[in-house]
């Protein structure tokens, strides 16, 4: 696929895109809703950032900055277009009705609740135009007591018995070092608006997608939760992959690095203790408290080594063993390099670093992340409205 050539507005006509004339509106912020768009504009679709005109996206001026907005938003808005309504002001929700006129999906993060008050309900705007598809990112999902209570990733990890399962074993479990919750919710947005649009081709109809982040995490620990369904629920970081097994776990290196050994299948095992000079028992794919003795060996031996030894041993004998890089490390880790990870792209901050998706055309080109309300008097101007009226909106900050 190939995103062709820059349109008019700057934005690549991304003709050759999967979703190529699929139009999005993203009222969402910080990081699991832009995560979410961020991943359909890369697959061709129009997607236009709806921004409130005093602060706009809150993620514009988190550290660390690149002039005076943060990396972190400029490494999850390319390809996207941005315009500020007051959606508290009359004007800037009839503006927004228009835009969802001639839009397909409207992806909205707010509390449940929040469009209601406004006068632009979920109801509201699917009676207006049928077809549009909205998908609600929520921490706790549209409905339960919790519906309405506020939450971040690692509040949802936790009612959502992933971070239970988390070790160290009798210690608090630890932070993890990702926002698991807010990714996995954007890419489930992803899945709903994808299945919501493949149904609507056929009944005519759109629907309401509603994702929670809660619900989210929990499905990344379906080996969990088919233990628990089996009446078998193991210690927290006891189970077989969360610490209970020697094999499957990390370690420190002579030089203060660490590797991942995750030795689980026989002839993985057997590889990595005849490499090791060490006997070979089946056994050390068994949870016990003989797993104890065997991590005090396994200990012992890496801290023999350096991590690049090991990293060469693990070559050498294919046993599922790797360095633990550090983020510093991945630009120059050749896998990354040959796969294309990185990318770097020209914008009105100077060059600026992006990262792919596993579905980002290599070959397609970018426009960079956009300026607060660069694109609103086209993108009103799209919906129908005159100059004088978008001049009106200006005078009265229901439009920036």
């Amino acid at each position: 696929m190939s995103a062709g050539s820059p349109s008019a507005d700057g934005r690549p006509d991304a003709s050759g895109g999967p979703l190529a004339g699929l139009r999005v509106l993203d009222l969402s912020r910080l990081l699991p809703g832009p995560f979410a768009s961020l991943v359909l504009a890369d697959l061709g679709a129009r997607v236009d950032k709806i921004e409130d005109p005093d602060g706009g996206d809150y993620l514009r001026a988190m550290p660390p900055l690149r002039g005076d907005t943060s990396t972190m938003f400029l490494a999850l808005n390319r390809n996207k277009r941005s315009a500020c309504l007051d959606l508290k002001k009359e004007r800037g929700r009839a503006a927004l009705l228009a835009l969802v006129a001639r839009c397909d999906v409207l992806l909205e993060q707010f509390r449940p609740g929040v469009l209601e008050r406004l006068g632009l309900g979920h109801a509201l705007l699917r009676r207006t135009t049928p077809r549009l598809v909205v998908c609600a990112l929520t921490g706790y999902g549209q409905s339960g007591p919790l519906a309405r209570s506020a939450g971040h990733d690692l509040n949802y990890l936790a009612r959502a018995g992933v971070l239970g399962m988390h070790g160290p074993a009798g210690a608090p479990p630890q932070v993890p070092g990702f926002q698991l919750a807010d990714i996995g919710g954007g890419l489930w947005c992803v899945a709903g608006i994808l299945a919501a649009l493949q149904r609507r081709a056929t009944t005519g109809e759109g629907s309401l997608v509603d994702v929670s982040m809660l619900e989210s995490s929990m499905a990344f620990a379906f080996s969990g939760f088919g233990q628990l369904f089996g009446g078998q629920v193991p210690p927290r970081g006891g189970g077989p992959l969360t610490g209970g097994l020697a094999l499957y776990n990390t370690y420190a290196t002579r030089d203060g690095r660490f590797v991942a050994l995750a030795a689980l299948e026989p002839k993985f095992w057997a590889a990595f203790c005849a490499g090791a000079g060490l006997e070979v028992d089946m056994g050390a794919l068994v949870p016990g408290p003989h797993q104890d003795a065997l991590r005090e060996t396994l200990r012992a031996l890496f801290v023999s080594r350096t991590r690049d030894e090991w990293e060469a041993f693990a070559r050498a004998h294919d046993c599922c063993l790797e360095p633990v890089l550090e983020p510093h490390e991945l630009r120059a880790d050749p896998q990354l390099r040959a796969r294309g990870a990185f990318f770097e792209m020209p914008s009105p901050w100077g060059p600026i670093e992006q990262l792919r998706t596993p579905l980002t055309d290599r070959d397609a080109p970018h426009t960079p992340p956009p300026a607060q309300g660069e694109h609103t008097d086209a993108i009103l101007r799209e919906a129908g409205l005159d100059d004088a009226t978008i001049a009106a909106m200006r005078a009265e900050r229901s439009a920036r």
